[in-house]
């Protein structure tokens, strides 16, 4: 496949992806135009660097952890930056049929470390296998199950669901 036909499957896949795209780096930082920079560094940084893309299969994959990475970088970089309270957000937001209901539950995962926070968002809320989230982090499979089952266990006594021993 020439770096053309590459390009051109790369921008067709992040076309026809855009709202989960967003809707995972809005995840991180839970404002609309960080949640775009961090997109659009990640499809600039994803553009730059097709040629590690080795074959098309593995875009979805190779994408993800180049946008996951964009975001944890654009979060310790900004950590100064104070988020803007929720009823600000809502106003300015159009209502998404997506949107998570239970504030206690996106609030937990929200206090997770960005290790924890990337498994559970991509296992949870873009519905990604245990295999593509190792690939995307860079783990072995069995280190995504701990820390899966870890954030998991935090979320439960963050929520009071369970004790803590």
């Amino acid at each position: 496949m020439t770096k053309d036909e590459k390009f051109e499957q790369v921008e067709k896949f992040i076309v026809e992806n855009q709202h989960a795209h967003y809707r995972l780096a809005f995840s991180y930082v839970k404002n609309k135009e960080n949640a775009l920079d961090i997109i659009q560094d990640a499809i600039l940084k994803a553009l730059r660097s097709i040629d590690g893309l080795q074959e098309v299969k593995y875009m979805k994959t190779w994408f993800y952890r180049i946008l996951v990475n964009t975001a944890i970088d654009f979060i310790r970089k900004h950590q100064r930056v104070s988020i803007m309270p929720d009823e600000i957000l809502d106003i300015h937001l159009p209502p998404s049929e997506n949107e998570v209901h239970d504030f206690d539950l996106q609030e937990a995962v929200d206090k997770l470390s960005p290790t924890y926070k990337t498994i559970i968002l991509l296992r949870f809320f873009e519905d990604m296998k245990i295999d593509e989230i190792a690939e995307i982090t860079g783990d072995n499979v069995n280190t995504v199950k701990t820390r899966l089952y870890a954030a998991l266990r935090k979320l439960r006594v963050e929520m009071g669901e369970e004790k803590t021993i």
